[in-house]
């Protein structure tokens, strides 16, 4: 009788891990947790990123090209995924690659945009507390909605346009009381001139989520991961090209070894900041990427404004910047924001759930009536 029993919840056990692996193979499954992946990616380099760069300037660091370069220098490593699954299909297709031409100068020239994004945001950072910055940087999620209404034809809800105006209603009032925050020895007009630069690389980083979301439903093949993987070492390899001709001419290469000897830190340390620079980067690139794959460009811009609280607190943690009331303000209505742009697209999600339960229940209830008659 016992054997009996047990043998029976054997049974049992085993269907269930079988339904539950069976629920992991499902596509939207599969989908989810790709798209909680990247957005994991996404947070770990959003909330880094900045003070791993910041760090850099505050113990020395001075060459804008060279930070720059750093934010898509770790491009080779995705060479990694890319050749794995250009060896799987290997028996299957003969493409070692699968960008197609139009494709690779698509990307490249997002790459040159972003590489332009990379030196405006390493500029306004050597001037700007990681704070400051950062809510700034949040004032990108006004311009994607925006450049995403216009280019990819994104459709808004009320809760959207709420999120929208909030995050720039908050970056608004930091910049009309800006000087407050300007660090010791550091000149208005430098301090001003950051804060314009950081404006810039978020009006650009606006126009880029878009862009690439529009690659993605022009691209003419199916859209992979391993299709992501590509197009983002172009964009990588692009963008790290235009910094380091703005390397050359400005002789950052000669003086990369000079300034790592007369680091606050230590000449060793100096190049552990630069290498985590560059993982760290690659996993905020890869990260906004998956996202806009598996999502929205809108999503990803999202995302990067919920780094903005956590970057808040650990700059006031490392760096002991000012968090003053102006910055209160500008993290709640950051917060406010955000929480209504996830509460639109659950509200969203619940609705179109229930338009596809009626479509479902509406033969049923044709069959029933014809039934009834």
């Amino acid at each position: 009788m016992e054997m009996e029993h047990q043998s029976q919840e054997e049974i049992l056990h085993s269907s269930k891990k079988s339904t539950f692996l069976e629920a992991l193979k499902t596509p939207k499954v599969k989908r989810l947790i790709l798209l909680s992946l990247n957005v994991l990616l996404l947070l770990i380099g959003g909330t880094s990123s900045p003070l791993i760069l910041r760090a850099y300037f505050l113990h020395g660091g001075y060459r804008k090209w060279f930070s720059g370069f750093l934010q898509t220098a770790g491009f080779p490593f995705l060479l990694i995924p890319i050749l794995f699954s250009a060896f799987r299909r290997r028996p299957t297709q003969s493409r070692l690659f699968l960008l197609t031409p139009s494709l690779l100068l698509y990307c490249t020239t997002l790459g040159f945009i972003t590489g332009i994004n990379d030196y405006l945001y390493s500029y306004g950072l050597s001037f700007l507390p990681v704070s400051t910055a950062s809510l700034l940087i949040s004032m990108q999620l006004g311009f994607t909605a925006m450049f995403a209404f216009f280019i990819v034809k994104q459709k808004f809800s009320s809760f959207t346009v709420n999120a929208v105006a909030l995050l720039t209603f908050g970056a608004i009032i930091l910049g009309v009381h800006a000087n407050g925050d300007r660090p010791d020895g550091e000149s208005k007009s430098k301090y001003y001139l950051g804060f314009a630069m950081t404006l810039g690389a978020a009006v650009i980083y606006g126009m880029v989520l878009p862009l690439v979301e529009l690659m993605y439903m022009r691209a003419k093949q199916e859209v992979t991961y391993s299709l992501v993987m590509e197009m983002q070492f172009v964009i990588g390899f692009s963008a790290t090209v235009f910094c380091a001709i703005g390397m050359a001419v400005n002789k950052d290469f000669q003086a990369i070894s000079r300034e790592a000897k007369h680091y606050g830190l230590g000449e060793a340390e100096y190049y552990l900041v630069v290498f985590f620079t560059t993982i760290i980067a690659q996993f905020f690139l890869v990260g906004i990427v998956g996202t806009i794959k598996y999502s929205s460009a809108l999503l990803s811009g999202v995302i990067i404004a919920v780094c903005i609280p956590i970057t808040e607190v650990l700059a006031v943690f490392f760096f002991h910047e000012k968090f003053d009331g102006e910055k209160g303000v500008a993290l709640a209505l950051s917060l406010w924001g955000t929480t209504s742009y996830f509460y639109g697209e659950y509200k969203e999600h619940k609705k179109s759930k229930a338009v596809v339960t009626e479509t479902q229940l509406l033969p049923l209830s044709i069959a029933s009536e014809s039934s009834e008659v």
